[in-house]
């Protein structure tokens, strides 16, 4: 197979299946998690449980105090994974041209300077977030082998997309075929992972604060 052969394939059909997977997979996702219901609450409310599911899912975003005391690390480097992960995928030129066509929404890009930044950034967290991992006695004992799939999944894009974009190792164009299958694998693999977490967040957040906001509790 060429490298044009090859490119193709990752640009074409390999993507569309990976894009599918993704989408249908957390459709599906989604329909789990709100067909599970919940226990009817017959105690008498105290609060408004709407009001307290919108508040919780924004007040989360914001660590308290105890959490910033027992877990400095892992906070400081979420945020900045987090972060640095968002601007790579939505404010990168050639990343804001695919969603483009994807969506035919389109916004601007930021410099390519301060997405190789970010990307190093992202990637130092992520190392970070591991070594921490490993040397915590609690969180090595509860890790398990699809914790660091998905910690690879989410690495390798990055990698193969600051290799790709800097022209390292070999021809440009595989570096770039590398790059979108990484990609789609970390799309396969999304539905069926933690890494759902990016869009259940909300939901359990909500939950979590309806419920206690229906017994007037500030969650």
């Amino acid at each position: 197979m060429s490298e044009a052969d090859l490119f193709m394939l990752v640009r074409g059909p390999l993507f569309h299946a990976a894009l599918a997977i993704f989408i249908f997979g957390n459709i599906i996702k989604f329909f789990e998690i709100l067909m599970l219901g919940h226990k009817p609450d017959y105690a008498e409310a105290r609060g408004s449980a709407v009001q307290g599911g919108i508040r919780t899912i924004f007040s989360r975003f914001i660590p308290d105090a105890g959490i910033w005391q027992r877990a400095t690390i892992t906070v400081i480097a979420g945020y900045m994974f987090h972060l640095g992960l968002f601007t790579v995928i939505f404010l990168f030129a050639p990343h804001v041209l695919i969603f483009q066509d994807l969506l035919g929404l389109k916004w601007k890009a930021l410099p390519t300077q301060i997405i190789d930044a970010a990307t190093l950034l992202t990637m130092l967290a992520l190392l970070i977030l591991l070594m921490h991992r490993l040397r915590d006695p609690v969180r090595c004992f509860l890790s398990r082998p699809c914790d660091y799939l998905v910690w690879s999944a989410t690495m390798l894009p990055l990698i193969t997309g600051y290799l790709a974009f800097h022209r390292f190792g070999i021809a440009p164009q595989t570096l770039i075929a590398v790059h979108i299958f990484s990609v789609e694998f970390l799309l396969i693999i999304f539905p069926f992972t933690s890494l759902t977490h990016a869009f259940t967040l909300f939901l359990a957040r909500y939950y979590t604060g309806f419920t206690a906001g229906h017994r007037g509790i500030n969650a």
